[in-house]
C-alpha cells in the first residue's frame, strides 16, 4: 500500500507542480505569465496575469506537496480546487478528453481525494515528521472545501459569455 500511495503522489502531484509552472514560466514547455494569463482571458475569467499567478502558485505549491506526502489533506484541497476550475472550463465539452473534456481535472480530483482518505502513506514527509493521520472523515471534508473552492473562484472570477456568443455556440 505504502509503495502505491508513493507511486500516486508523486505522478499526480509532479504532474500539477509542472503544470503550474507552465503557468507562470517558460519552464516545461510554458508560454510564461504572459500566457497563463491569456489562457484564463481566453476561458473568460477576470484577473489576468493575477489569476495565472494564483494558480500556478496552488497548482505548483500543492502538487508539490502531495508528491513529498507533506499536509497532505491541504495539498489535496489545493488540487481539488484548482482541478474543480479546470473541470468547469472543461464542462460544456463533454466527458472525454479527446474532445477538450473534463476527464482529466476530473481523475485529479478524485485521486487528491483518495490519497487525503488514505493517508500519505510510511514514505512521506507527514510520516517522517510523526503528524497524526487525519480520520478519513475529516480529510475528505477538506478536500470537500478545497471543491468548494474551486467553485467560488469560478463564480467570482468568470465572465459569462456575451448573448450573441452563446447564441452562436462560441
Amino acid at each position: 500500500m505504502d509503495t502505491a500511495l508513493l507511486l500516486i503522489r508523486l505522478t499526480v502531484g509532479l504532474l500539477v507542480a509542472g503544470h503550474g509552472v507552465q503557468k507562470v514560466s517558460r519552464r516545461l514547455g510554458g508560454g510564461g505569465l504572459a500566457g497563463g494569463a491569456e489562457e484564463f482571458r481566453r476561458d473568460g475569467f477576470r484577473g489576468g496575469a493575477l489569476t495565472a499567478l494564483a494558480a500556478g502558485a496552488t497548482q505548483t505549491g500543492s502538487g508539490l506537496l502531495l508528491a513529498c506526502g507533506a499536509l497532505t489533506p491541504l495539498a489535496a484541497a489545493g488540487i481539488a480546487g484548482v482541478m474543480t476550475v479546470a473541470l468547469t472550463v472543461k464542462w460544456p465539452h463533454g466527458l472525454w478528453v479527446q474532445d477538450d473534456g473534463y476527464e482529466y481535472p476530473l481523475v485529479l480530483v478524485v485521486l487528491a481525494l483518495a490519497v487525503a482518505v488514505a493517508g500519505p502513506g510510511r514514505w512521506s514527509v507527514d510520516h517522517a515528521l510523526r503528524l497524526p493521520a487525519w480520520p478519513a472523515l475529516w480529510a475528505a471534508l477538506t478536500v470537500a472545501a478545497g471543491t468548494a473552492s474551486g467553485l467560488a473562484v469560478r463564480a467570482l472570477l468568470h465572465r459569462p459569455a456575451p448573448a450573441g456568443a452563446r447564441a452562436a455556440g462560441l
